[in-house]
């Protein structure tokens, strides 16, 4: 396999594969990788479906300024037939300093453009979707050990029965207990932060938080306190979706698709932050990181009713969003 000058990155990458999380990682993955060997790295990042063959053609033209490139074309099953021409008849001679990333759903539609990367010698990622249960316990020990940390099989259960089947919160769970436990992790641990199984969590909080909806924030916030989940998390959640809609809205406007690659997000992500942050002032969202800051300390030692840290935090960052409006 090809590999770009002075790195361990192919020039050639197909993604392959419908599991958003696991699709928008292997991007974003890349993308950091390529900018750690180089900051300078520039990215283009488009949908297939979109592509033309001149956007194409520039994009895989040498810079007049050399340096290295990551390109993505996003979605190359719906990429039209002339765009998969070219594609093809780039693989067989890419260039040395570019990494040209293509996502594909798998399945037949595009096949020819998913067969004919695989030949030319393209790093193949797999993306599909999770759907036995062997497969949940493998991706929870494989994120947690991403992160650093380990845990059994009996804790890796434990964990999937306490949060669920969605990979965003079993990603955010096991990033929150690596953090919070050095990275050790067993069943008791699991127990301590999640006793029961909840029907909501804290992005549940989150999401409600961000768009100014006080009741379904403070219902979702009284349920998971009375089944047991545990306060870090949630707080954690409000700060992170704070945050993220503040980088999303600085970030000025652009497809989520152009975005994502200069906010190390995946276009998902910024595609719900950038529907969260309406009504968001600049002013109001610092409010709102003060508010999650002071409420973060609160919760992690700080103060002796948590769950009253957390109830008033989520009052004070609606009223934030609502005194930004007009402003």
């Amino acid at each position: 396999m090809a590999r770009v000058s002075g790195s361990g990155l192919p020039r050639l990458r197909l993604v392959i594969g419908d599991e958003e999380l696991l699709v928008s990682r292997a991007v974003t993955d890349t993308i950091a990788a390529a900018r750690a060997d180089d900051p300078d790295t520039e990215v283009h990042r488009r949908p297939g479906a979109d592509l033309t063959a001149g956007e194409l053609a520039e994009m895989l033209s040498p810079s007049l300024f050399g340096g290295r490139r990551v390109l993505v074309v996003d979605s190359g099953q719906d990429t039209k037939k002339d765009i998969v021409a070219a594609l093809l008849a780039y693989a067989a001679d890419p260039e040395d300093d570019v990494v040209l990333v293509v996502t594909h759903a798998g399945g037949a539609k595009g096949k020819a453009l998913a067969d004919g990367f695989k030949s030319a010698g393209a790093d193949v990622v797999p993306a599909a979707k999770i759907g036995k249960h062997r497969e949940r316990v493998d991706f929870v020990r494989n994120e947690i050990r991403r992160q650093g940390g380990k845990i059994g099989e009996d804790a890796a259960e434990a964990l999937l029965s306490a949060v669920g089947n969605d990979l965003r919160e079993l990603v955010a769970a096991c990033s929150q207990l690596v953090a919070d436990t050095g990275g050790r992790i067993d069943v008791s641990t699991v127990a301590q932060y999640y006793r029961g199984r909840a029907e909501v969590s804290g992005f549940t909080v989150a999401d409600a938080v961000m768009v100014g909806d006080t009741a379904a924030a403070l219902e979702a916030l009284r349920w998971a306190m009375h089944v047991g989940v545990d306060p870090v998390p949630i707080a954690d959640a409000i700060a992170d979706g704070v945050r993220t809609v503040a980088r999303v809205a600085a970030a000025g406007k652009g497809s989520a698709y152009q975005l994502a690659g200069n906010l190390g997000m995946p276009p998902w992500k910024v595609e719900r932050a950038q529907r969260q942050a309406r009504g968001w002032t600049a002013e109001a969202l610092v409010d709102a990181m003060r508010v999650a800051a002071e409420c973060n300390a609160a919760v992690k030692g700080g103060s002796d009713d948590r769950a009253y840290a957390l109830e008033r935090a989520v009052f004070a960052v609606v009223a934030a969003r609502a005194g930004g409006i007009g402003r």
